[in-house]
């Protein structure tokens, strides 16, 4: 049996977790003025990103070597393998700390398959690739298998997004100076999408809140696939901008198949700020369009 591990950058529902039977290990978070984890608690995101409009800063810690050890033996005492989908490598150090783990794990378990995959990205990005990686278990692949096949799929995943406030991604160095910049300007909003890295760069700036929702959209419209697909939306308290885009996707943009709208969950959203609307599908994701 092969046990499938996400954490919650994957920023999938609970329910989704449950149904497939996914394990997940928390990132924590905690207000700089209280210094509590907050990680354990349930997230209710208008007032966490109320919280941050009115000033309170949040921070956030990677995972660290113990919570890994500690939930993939849990499994491999019990003569399981392990495979465990994480947040990109090119926004947070866990995905290293990981492979640190797995390494030590493979000495004392050399008969278990112990497999670490660097989804590139985050949020819903991460998040269905996690559930393709449940569908191909479910299926009867083993963890190698399964690891094979959704590291190719990661150059598939298309993230775009824009943000209200530019300096949160500054102030956690997720965003280089010169786009900084530009984000800061007037009016001004980047477009940001993740690269075959995993890192956040801007591929383009436009004038204006709506001009930016439309712009998603037609990203969607460039680098679609398969407009039957389901697409995921994730907002920092900003459901009708969220709202806007799946109207706009399915009205001018042919967009046929399911979708999954979810809050910025607390982690990737302190990040992004408040505000923020992304959009997550299939389609020819590194193709740049700049």
């Amino acid at each position: 049996m092969t046990v499938l591990f996400t954490d919650t950058s994957s920023n999938l529902p609970n329910e989704s977790f449950k149904k497939h039977n996914i394990k997940v290990i928390r990132y924590s978070y905690f207000y700089e003025d209280e210094n509590i984890d907050l990680s354990g608690e349930d997230f209710d995101g208008k007032a966490f990103y109320d919280s941050m409009r009115e000033g309170r800063v949040v921070n956030t810690s990677m995972i660290n070597m113990a919570a890994f050890e500690e939930a993939f033996e849990s499994e491999l005492k019990k003569g399981n393998d392990v495979i465990y989908l994480g947040m990109s490598s090119g926004v947070s150090g866990s995905m290293n700390i990981a492979r640190l783990v797995a390494d030590e794990l493979r000495e004392e378990y050399p008969d278990r398959q112990i497999e670490i995959v660097d989804t590139l990205a985050a949020s819903l990005g991460e998040g269905f690739l996690v559930l393709d990686a449940a569908m191909y278990l479910d299926r009867g692949m083993s963890a190698v298998e399964v690891a094979e096949k959704i590291r190719r799929r990661t150059s598939k995943m298309c993230q775009c997004l824009t943000v209200d406030d530019i300096n949160y991604l500054k102030r956690t160095g997720r965003v280089s100076g010169p786009v900084a910049f530009i984000g800061s300007l007037l009016g001004i909003r980047p477009l940001l999408r993740g690269n075959s890295h995993g890192k956040i760069v801007m591929y383009g700036k436009v004038r204006g809140a709506a001009a930016a929702i439309s712009a998603l959209a037609e990203r969607y419209d460039q680098l679609v696939i398969d407009r039957s697909a389901p697409i995921g939306i994730a907002h920092a308290d900003n459901p009708k901008a969220a709202e806007k885009l799946l109207s706009l996707l399915k009205e001018q943009k042919g967009f046929t198949g399911k979708h999954m709208t979810v809050y910025y969950e607390p982690v990737t959203g302190a990040h992004v700020g408040p505000g923020t609307v992304a959009l997550f599908f299939y389609g020819n994701a590194r193709k740049s369009l700049i």
